[in-house]
């Protein structure tokens, strides 16, 4: 029934509301029930619950979780009843056990002593100052009294505060919490003292000296006050004073070990982002095309778009020092952002071509339209560095040995990149030294004649390179190159046969 309700969703819900109205407990209807009944109903009902929790662990919304859900309850609490029968006890006899009724028992007169209240257990406070500790010790032991609490770790007294509340007696927990209030109301009406504050404080009673007590100071009259006043030196004016503004001084310059570091952190978090952010193969959410803008939606096709922008568009016209040579740069060996991106843009698309090779074609169309505006920008400049070129190259170069012969996926590479030279033919042809890929290249080279009129030309060579050099090629190529180049062709083959 799971395979049922996995793979045939159109009979899933008939199944389903099958099982929920199907009752395991009809055999429990006969009384008594034997045990070969008993282990059936057992089983029956545990196969049940196993089916229906199942059901809500690979789909909790289902449409019938809320059904569902009572009744793998209703199952549970219907077994436990039915099967809790039998391990119940009986019920006390009425008669008495020992033979003798209530009338003919000896009554006992002895007064049975009563337990003592909680609150008759708590010791009053002692006279004079109290300090909190004795505000809440509500014990006669001494030993506890002594006690240093600050001894046992914290995650021990954690550990051992929770089941300990749990256990404590609601009315003793009542009894000394009103102990404790009572306590605290009385000392608040007590009159508090220095003295007896300074004992509650340090935890030792201040000396009395007689001749403290008994010394009193004289109170000044009004005249000796003014007297005092008029003898005093007269206030200087004091100049105001003025704040000036107050400005925080600049951060230190970063070292170049420090910017390269930065740098390359920063890239990687972007990277660990756009691999955090990858969505799953089943999503159907609606792609605008070209009705969207770059970077609105803040998701990966943003992020990637972004990223490209970043690596192709942002430096544009402010490397004009590179414009003289390459090869110069790199004898420098200076870090430079944009080719960081474009090795972390390299790597995230190799590392798992087959569900990110669209982000690598348009990385690969980014770049080929950042050469041409290049061009054009700098049509007097010596050198021009192109970068579409050499990527798109290393990118086929990471793909290629992991091609297996039904793949479809350097067909599409090569029908959505913006432009194909020889290099790019000579690699696929190349993939004709494996026997079983001899397949794959003519197929993506007769792709290329059919569906793409500039290389029609370059991959009809390509297939006179692969019927010259391949014996396993030849039936396949014998099919396309008489549609396209009959006369040329022919002599292809005669001379080939000689």
């Amino acid at each position: 029934l799971g395979s049922l309700v996995k793979n045939r969703p159109s009979v899933a819900n008939k199944i389903i509301s099958t099982v929920l109205n199907y009752n395991p407990f009809k055999l429990a209807t006969t009384t008594p029930v034997s045990p070969t009944h008993k282990v059936m109903i057992r089983s029956m009902t545990r196969t049940t619950t196993a089916f229906l929790l199942n059901i809500i662990k690979k789909n909790p919304n289902h449409p019938l979780a809320g059904r569902i859900q009572q009744c793998i309850e209703r199952l549970r609490h219907t077994l436990v009843d039915v099967f809790d029968e039998s391990s119940r006890k009986r019920a006390a006899p009425a008669e008495p056990v020992d033979g003798l009724s209530e009338a003919k028992r000896q009554r006992l007169d002895a007064q049975v002593p009563q337990p003592s209240s909680p609150a008759s257990q708590i010791p009053p406070l002692p006279q004079g100052p109290v300090s909190l500790a004795q505000l809440f010790t509500l014990t006669h032991d001494q030993g506890l009294r002594s006690f240093d609490v600050n001894v046992i770790p914290s995650n021990v007294v954690l550990s051992i505060v929770a089941p300990l509340l749990k256990s404590i007696d609601k009315v003793k927990m009542d009894a000394a919490i009103n102990a404790v209030q009572a306590r605290y109301l009385s000392l608040a009406a007590r009159p508090v003292t220095a003295s007896s504050a300074a004992q509650v404080v340090t935890g030792v009673a201040p000396v009395q000296n007689e001749e403290d007590e008994e010394y009193e100071p004289g109170i000044e009259s009004t005249d000796q006050i003014l007297n005092d006043l008029d003898q005093a030196p007269p206030d200087t004016d004091r100049a105001p004073v003025s704040l000036g503004p107050f400005n925080l001084p600049p951060p230190p310059p970063l070292t170049t070990e420090q910017t390269l570091e930065y740098s390359k952190g920063a890239v990687n978090r972007v990277f660990s982002t756009l691999t955090a952010m990858e969505q799953p193969a089943s999503s159907k959410t609606q792609k605008p095309g070209f009705n969207r803008l770059a970077a609105t939606n803040h998701d990966r096709d943003a992020w990637i778009t972004l990223v490209t922008r970043l690596a192709t568009r942002a430096p544009a016209g402010l490397d004009e020092n590179k414009l003289k040579s390459e090869s110069a740069s790199l004898s420098r060996g200076g870090f430079s952002l944009n080719d960081a991106i474009r090795e972390s843009l390299y790597l995230y698309v190799v590392d798992d071509f087959r569900k990110r090779i669209d982000v690598g074609i348009s990385w690969l169309n980014e770049e080929w339209y950042n050469d041409r505006i290049q061009k054009q920008q700098n049509e007097e400049a010596e050198y021009i560095p192109e970068h579409y070129e050499k990527w798109m190259l290393k990118i086929l170069d990471g793909i290629v040995p992991f091609l297996d012969a039904k793949d479809k996926l350097l067909i599409r590479f090569l029908s959505e990149i913006p432009s194909i030279n020889q290099d790019v033919l000579k690699r696929v042809v190349r993939l004709a030294k494996d026997p079983e890929r001899v397949q794959l290249a003519v197929q993506a080279l007769h792709y290329l004649i059919l569906l793409r009129p500039p290389a029609r030309e370059m991959a009809l060579d390509a297939l006179e390179d692969l019927y010259k050099n391949y014996d396993e090629s030849r039936p396949l190529v014998t099919k396309i190159m008489p549609k396209f180049r009959p006369e040329a062709f022919q002599k292809l083959q005669e001379a080939v046969a000689s």
